[in-house]
């Protein structure tokens, strides 16, 4: 629920899904996360404030950026036992149908949603899909990496996945970003998955096995990536985001340049 700018995280990455077309979105939250569904809500309160201040922009934008009613779930992860865990607590709303995942900490800035183009690459290829961008080949050790089969529209087939390999044994430089396309057999795989790194259910394991059985394709991200669960990451996107508004860019582009030319 931290800002970037002036809007939450989560908001971003809701954004994104809605504009692929998605049309109910699944929350899996845990204790202490209440804000979460209650900011999917309707705020008598706020709308009343801005109504009585004729804030008809602010009221415009508010109802734009809610739901609408009966497109929105919640769902509890009791346990942080990793994100293959989190997803399998999300199966009975899901049931037996394809559904997206997207990393909330994760928020993407391109000219078209990372999701959009999953979704355009899925209907060419079906199966499942994996959002991943290309790094350093000497950095790929510390990220989810995928092997790299024939090329298919905006991406190409996965030949394998490994996590964090070690270094100098990455079978490519494509990681895994946090944006992915599943089919419902994943939901079996995970309800006996044993745990792995960090003790946790990881979805990499399932997806592993999965892939035995079904296509994955790997989906060619070119944007920007910015990882809001890190402080660099947040920062970062703050920037970015800030200087791409026209009410505020001039102000925090002059800003920066001072700050910068104070540390030359």
């Amino acid at each position: 629920m931290l800002t970037v700018v002036d809007k939450p995280i989560i908001q971003y990455v809701v954004d994104e899904a809605l504009e692929a077309g998605i049309e109910h979105l699944v929350f899996v939250t845990g204790r202490n996360k209440h804000v979460i569904e209650d900011y999917f809500d309707i705020h008598f309160e706020l709308e009343q404030t801005l109504k009585e201040r004729a804030k008809k922009a602010e009221i415009t934008l508010l109802q734009q950026q809610l739901p609408k009613a009966g497109t929105v779930s919640f769902t509890r992860q009791q346990e942080p036992l990793g994100l293959g865990h989190a997803v399998w607590c999300a199966r009975e709303i899901v049931g037996d149908e394809p559904f997206a995942l997207l990393l909330p900490d994760m928020i993407m800035k391109d000219q078209k949603g990372c999701m959009k183009g999953m979704i355009e690459l899925y209907e060419h290829s079906g199966g499942n899909i994996i959002a991943v961008e290309e790094c350093a080949p000497d950095q790929a050790h510390k990220y989810g990496i995928v092997g790299v089969g024939d090329a298919i529209g905006e991406g190409f087939r996965i030949t394998g996945m490994v996590e964090k390999p070690a270094k100098g044994t990455a079978p490519s430089n494509f990681f895994i970003n946090g944006r992915y396309i599943l089919q419902p057999e994943i939901f079996k795989i995970l309800e006996t998955q044993e745990r792995g790194a960090g003790n946790e259910i990881q979805l990499t394991d399932g997806m592993l096995k999965l892939l035995k059985e079904q296509d994955f394709a790997g989906y060619h991200f070119k944007g920007e990536t910015y990882d809001c669960g890190a402080k660099d990451g947040f920062i970062l996107a703050n920037v970015a985001f800030a200087l791409e508004r026209a009410d505020i860019r001039p102000t925090v582009e002059d800003g920066f340049k001072s700050l910068l030319a104070r540390l030359k």
